[in-house]
Parts: structure tokens; C-alpha cells; sequence
């Protein structure tokens, strides 16, 4: 199996892509979809958030108001630090057991990690990184736009996240999602054909 990280920051497209790559045959983990999983009731990980931002971070039903708590971390640096001491650990331990699951089945198997650091390559076992960029005022539009935020959260969340050379110093692959869908069809055709050639190799 290759192990293919990709990440990008928020409102770049990596799920677009990613859901590419899925059309094309790969395996796809995400840790978006792990981080809603984790703190479904009941859930030690949401016990520890409720105690440490406190019960107005649920909803009624007591599941948690992800938009009460990124209001609560987003533009805070000590509550997003707090936020993601909570949530990484339990998110990528989840994250190597599906890895398990997985292997054994052998082709690609894409790693989606929005918040992708340098260790993740090696507590995951990935091969490469790929990383989806494109201008922040675009990432915001998009947001704006396509994902309904509002904009002062919008511009937070861009805020909180890495530079956007930090992450492209990560790259194995680079694809720039500046431009419209054809584009980025082309480049996953490309992208695809070029993991596969390493997966064969690999292999």
C-alpha cells in the first residue's frame, strides 16, 4: 500500500481533490470525518472539552456545537492550543488503526489531514505529501461563498493556520487549485498517474 498525506489549508480544495483521487481507486481516511466521530455522546474526548470550555459548547441534544467551539478557538491561541491537545491524540491514534484496517488491501490509501504537521509522516507511515494550495483570498471567497461561513470566522480560521510556505515546504506533490475545476481534474489525472507509477515501484 502507498500512504499519501494530503493536506492544504482551509478553503483550498483538498476535499475536492481528494474525492478526485477517491474516483480514481484510492482508499480514502479523513481526519475531518475522525474529528466528528470522536466526540459523538458518549465520548471521553467531548467530556474533556465540555470541562474545559465548559457545557454552552453543546446543543441541546448534548452532542457538540462545533460552531459554539470554533467561535470559542478560533482567534484564542491558547484555546485552539487547549482544542487540539484534547482532540490529536485520540484523532490520530483513530487515524492508525483505520491504517490497519486498510493495508492489507494494498493500492492508495490517502491520508486527509487538514492540520498536517512534520510528525504525521512518521506516526502515520506515509510515503509522501501531497499538498493542495491556493491564495488566501481565494481560500476566502470560497469559504464565503461555497461554505456559507461568515467572514470575520472565515478570516480566523485562514489566521490560525500555518503560513502557507510552512506547508508547501511539506510537498512531495504540489497541486495550485487557483483556477477553475477542469484544472484541478487535470492535475489529479496527473497526480493519480504519478502515484501509481510509485506505488508500482514500491510494490
Amino acid at each position: 500500500m502507498l500512504a499519501v498525506g494530503i493536506t492544504g489549508g482551509i478553503g483550498s480544495g483538498k476535499s475536492a481533490l481528494a474525492d478526485l483521487l477517491v474516483e480514481r481507486g484510492a482508499t480514502l481516511i479523513d481526519a475531518d470525518v475522525i474529528a466528528r466521530e470522536v466526540v459523538e455522546p458518549p465520548s471521553a474526548t467531548l467530556d474533556q472539552l465540555v470541562e474545559h470550555f465548559g457545557p454552552e459548547i453543546l446543543d441541546g441534544d448534548g452532542h457538540l456545537d462545533r460552531k459554539i467551539m470554533a467561535s470559542k478557538a478560533f482567534g484564542d491561541p491558547e484555546a485552539l492550543e487547549a482544542l487540539n491537545r484534547i482532540t490529536h491524540p485520540v484523532i490520530g491514534s483513530t487515524m492508525a488503526a483505520k491504517r490497519k484496517s486498510v493495508e492489507d488491501a494494498g493500492g492508495i490509501a490517502l491520508y486527509a489531514i487538514p492540520l498536517y504537521t512534520k510528525e504525521h509522516k512518521a506516526t502515520l507511515g506515509l510515503d509522501c505529501i501531497v499538498v493542495v494550495d491556493c491564495p488566501p483570498d481565494l481560500a476566502l471567497e470560497r469559504l464565503i461563498s461555497q461554505r456559507q461561513f461568515d467572514r470575520d470566522d472565515a478570516s480566523a480560521r485562514i489566521a490560525a493556520q500555518i503560513s502557507r510556505d510552512e506547508r508547501r515546504e511539506f510537498a512531495d506533490y504540489l497541486i495550485e487549485n487557483d483556477s477553475d475545476r477542469d484544472h484541478l481534474v487535470a492535475q489529479a489525472e496527473n497526480l493519480w498517474s504519478q502515484l501509481v507509477d510509485r506505488e508500482k515501484r514500491n510494490g
